[in-house]
């Protein structure tokens, strides 16, 4: 299947461009946020009807937000990723414009962030902040996926599948998968729908961390299952040469891991579940 004649620039103004791939990320942070304000205004959601922080302090924190998924996203990057390069060139760690973005950096910045700003307001449970970060995530992952297609990048190995695709930036040619729209619908699409559920039938907001514990069990396992038929990054290839064994994998086990925990934490707490 050839690939859709879309221009990765969305817009230019003179010499000003606006990639599809900043835009993922803006209004990922908007409509999150936007989300977000609507899960933090029903106090009927969370434990004991106490949401981590005030529904209008939602738009604050999106700033911080931005500022969490650039800085962590790109220090995951560099210490992730490609370490030696950055260590011999210093310099150019502040450089994104050469890409470079890691998603578990991210994630982690962001998670820093939560806990720091549900402090810092001195309203409520930092756990209930993970699980709003968990509720609203999706949106943004499912956006910047799309992107990530857009520019032709993250693609998957060769296939013979009839929806494989070639790809422009591909110097071999080959029909691909499009893992990029795989990581869209299982970790933007389904892992919304699914804690959508958590959140609005089972109540599980009320159990602080329920909800953060779904989001890394389903992102983690969504990751791991893409990162069969995506091409790890060409500076590091397949981990202990296995030839299937990727950076990506080995990033998303803890979440499993740690999301089986909080979950398991969360559910067998004594405090009930009361239903409104």
């Amino acid at each position: 299947m050839p690939f859709p004649d879309i221009n990765p620039i969305a817009f230019a103004i003179g010499p000003f461009a606006v990639r599809w791939y900043a835009l993922g990320y803006l209004f990922g942070v908007g409509l999150g946020a936007a989300y977000g304000y609507l899960l933090l205004a029903n106090s009927r959601l969370w434990h004991k009807g106490e949401p981590p922080f005030a529904a209008k302090d939602i738009w604050d924190f999106a700033f911080w937000t931005m500022l969490a998924i650039v800085i962590g996203g790109r220090v995951g990057y560099v210490l992730f990723y490609n370490l030696p390069y950055y260590l011999a060139n210093p310099a150019e760690i502040i450089n994104t414009l050469d890409g470079g973005m890691s998603y578990h950096g991210g994630m982690l910045g962001l998670m820093l962030a939560v806990v720091l700003f549900t402090w810092r307001k001195g309203s409520g449970n930092w756990l209930s902040g993970l699980d709003l970060i968990a509720s609203v995530s999706t949106i943004g992952i499912f956006l910047v996926r799309i992107a990530n297609f857009i520019n032709a990048e993250l693609y998957g190995a060769p296939t013979s599948l009839p929806w494989g695709v070639v790809f422009p930036t591909d110097p071999e040619q080959l029909p691909r998968h499009p893992s990029q729209l795989y990581e869209a619908a299982l970790e933007g699409l389904l892992l919304f729908l699914v804690i959508r559920l958590v959140t609005h039938v089972f109540y599980g907001l009320r159990r602080p961390g329920l909800v953060a514990g779904t989001f890394g069990i389903g992102y983690g396992l969504s990751r791991i299952a893409v990162e069969f038929v995506r091409l790890p990054d060409s500076q590091i290839g397949y981990l202990y040469g296995t030839g299937w064994v990727t950076m990506g994998m080995m990033l998303s086990l803890p979440l499993v891991i740690g999301g089986l925990g909080l979950v398991i934490w969360a559910a067998t707490r004594r405090e009930s579940l009361v239903r409104g």
